[in-house]
């Protein structure tokens, strides 16, 4: 078959397919991969089973048409909506965000999100894909070797401290690109990243469970500066640790009536 022959076949096979489908067939069994597809006004026009159950919702027929403010606590939206305005303004995708997720029962949870735009036949941007992955802390067992394992259990003791990467680096008897390329294959994050991961968990927990202040629990994470954390947890999160304390007692709140 010639390469225009092979084109014109293949554009044929697709455009004969049901695509919605195709893609729940895909994305559905996955239980810890959100995939959602929204328009350039922001609304959903498909999402996976387990965006529903992300949400809360008692089907996808619920979100058809709704926006991110619609699904989401506001600050949340916002950061989501600030996001696809970019995508659609610059038309480059935004690969492998780090996101902290609020649930609709009050919890969280890590993702990295990926955002890709979808063009129509005349090259215009017409909407965008967006896959997000629960972020699945592994056992030690698969963290190769103890040495890698024994820095990994410093990092998870010693967050409040300052910590460098090539510090962590020569403690698991690594060059700094070769430690680097670990964490990414294990962990899915930078090692950056991660260290960051682990101090906004432990002020999310403090959030939510004690009444100490924001600047308090900036010093005791490790961050040694309340506007620090702000910026840090915002980035994340798309709200400030102020309002994230908000949030989640409201859950709790709604729970209790």
């Amino acid at each position: 078959m010639a390469p225009q022959e092979q084109i014109r076949w293949c554009n044929a096979f697709l455009s004969g397919m049901a695509l919605s489908k195709v893609l729940q067939t895909m994305f559905d069994p996955l239980r810890d991969v959100v995939f959602s597809i929204k328009d350039r006004q922001g609304r959903y026009v498909l999402i996976s089973e387990a965006c529903v159950k992300r949400c809360g919702l008692n089907c996808k027929e619920e979100a058809i048409g709704k926006t991110a403010f619609a699904l989401f606590p506001k600050p949340m939206a916002e950061r989501y909506c600030h996001q696809d305005e970019r995508l659609f303004q610059t038309g480059k995708p935004l690969i492998d965000s780090l996101d902290l997720t609020v649930h609709n029962d009050g919890s969280t949870g890590w993702c990295l999100s990926t955002k890709q735009p979808l063009w129509d036949l005349t090259g215009a941007i017409v909407g965008l894909t967006c896959v997000s992955r629960d972020l699945i802390e592994p056992s030690r067992a698969r963290m190769i070797d103890n040495v890698f394992a024994d820095t990994i259990d410093h990092i998870r003791e010693h967050f409040m401290e300052k910590l460098l990467v090539p510090d962590l680096a020569q403690r698991a008897s690594l060059s700094e690109a070769q430690f680097e390329r670990r964490m990414k294959r294990i962990f899915q994050l930078s090692a950056g990243q991660y260290l960051m991961k682990v101090r906004i968990d432990a002020a999310t927990r403090l959030l939510q469970h004690s009444e100490e202040s924001i600047s308090g629990i900036a010093y005791q994470v490790g961050f040694f500066d309340q506007s620090l954390m702000s910026r840090a947890f915002r980035r994340v999160t798309g709200m400030t640790p102020g309002q994230y304390r908000r949030i989640f007692r409201d859950f709790l709140t709604l729970q209790k009536i």
